[in-house]
């Protein structure tokens, strides 16, 4: 039969262990719903968008805007890839709601070529251009017009319009990057959110560069 003590230390750790419960779950909960709703930090382990973006780079992709602000050409984009199955078991939900060993793949590019669009790669002398709805694109932003992975029979160059509610998506780096040219059209719900805000490392804090 427990005394007084041994009962008062039995209360204070369940109510200790029913308060670390409580706190891990609000945690969790607010997690998923800042990251479903608000957004959620990405870093970037590639140079397919440079110079916009870089190795290591972190960045802020907000969702806030995503249910009321269809996306635009320019937008640099967070998004699965349209070959990627994403699992849907409990823990692989899971992992994706918190980011919590989350091994799902997803691409950082730009949307160049928006739904209807007739949209064509072309070279010029040794420059590479994209034409939409046949007026050449100015993308100031892009990192050379001469050092791009040359279009190839089997590779997305056009001339073709991009169906309805898909994307034509484009590093910046358009001699390293796996974009829209290999594998397609991006369909809209594949999109996670705008990367809006470079917040490390600290001499590359800023916005991240739109279309001008």
């Amino acid at each position: 039969m427990k005394d007084n003590g041994e009962e008062l230390i039995d209360k204070k750790a369940k109510s200790a262990l029913r308060e670390i419960i409580e706190t891990v779950v609000f945690v969790l909960v607010a997690v998923i719903l800042i990251r479903f709703f608000i957004g959620e930090l990405r870093w970037i382990p590639s140079s397919s968008m440079y110079p916009t973006l870089i190795e290591g780079d972190r960045i802020f992709v907000e969702k806030i805007s995503k249910p009321i602000r269809a996306p635009k050409r320019g937008d640099v984009i967070v998004f699965y890839p349209p070959d990627e199955t994403l699992k849907t078991d409990f823990l692989s939900v899971f992992s994706r709601l918190t980011g919590i060993f989350c091994k799902d793949i997803a691409y950082i590019k730009r949307i160049i070529g928006m739904p209807n669009d007739k949209l064509e790669i072309k070279k010029e002398g040794d420059e590479f251009f994209v034409y939409i709805n046949g007026k050449k694109e100015t993308e100031p932003y892009i990192l050379t017009q001469k050092d791009w992975l040359p279009c190839t029979d089997d590779m997305y160059c056009g001339p073709f319009t991009i169906p309805e509610g898909q994307y034509f998506m484009m590093g910046d780096n358009r001699g390293n990057s796996q974009d829209s040219r290999f594998w397609g059209f991006l369909p809209e719900e594949n999109i996670i959110g705008h990367a809006v805000f470079k917040f490390w490392p600290i001499n590359r804090i800023g916005l991240i560069r739109y279309k001008e």
